[in-house]
């Protein structure tokens, strides 16, 4: 009996990612950057958005913030590893027009609000404003589905299925 406590593998938890933005989805393959696009930071997927609020896309904890806010890094409760990062070279904006409602530490929901950010500001800068949402630690994914339903709302619709082991 004893023995078999300890021989039981870990139990799988599946971890649905909802959508953290309002507005069309983009194949990860097809972001105007080699880094997400070639999935050297993670597999994922990507939003343009519609609408200037990212919200969480899982119950966790925030882990990371940049300092210029165009980017957050989140920890599901599952331990799934997230980033969600506004637009394609929006560092160089230096945080403007982007604005956090969270700090590193803080625990959060989906659907809870993480950052608002301004598009035209995004787009006068000549920046993409895609955005990429990917798992940073594949190492812990079993499975992944990702659900591409063509426009997405921020915090209601899922937009992957993973299972972690």
């Amino acid at each position: 009996m004893l023995r078999s406590l300890f021989s039981r593998k870990k139990k799988q938890q599946e971890v649905t990612i909802l959508a953290p933005l309002t507005g069309v989805m983009v194949p990860l393959s097809e972001v105007p950057d080699p880094v997400f696009a070639q999935q050297v930071v993670g597999d994922g997927v990507a939003i343009d958005p519609t609408e200037g609020v990212l919200v969480s896309p899982v119950d966790g904890k925030v882990t990371h913030l940049f300092p210029t806010h165009h980017a957050i890094a989140l920890t599901s409760d599952n331990g799934l590893e997230i980033l969600l990062h506004i637009g394609i070279d929006t560092v160089k904006l230096n945080g403007e027009g982007f604005t956090p409602f969270v700090s590193v530490g803080d625990q959060v929901k989906a659907g809870d609000k993480l950052i608002e950010f301004q598009l035209d500001t995004i787009r006068q800068a000549g920046c993409a404003t895609v955005t990429p949402v990917v798992i940073t630690n594949g190492d812990v994914v079993a499975e992944k589905q990702v659900i591409a339903p063509p426009n997405v709302h921020a915090g209601q619709e899922p937009v992957m299925n993973v299972v972690v082991k």
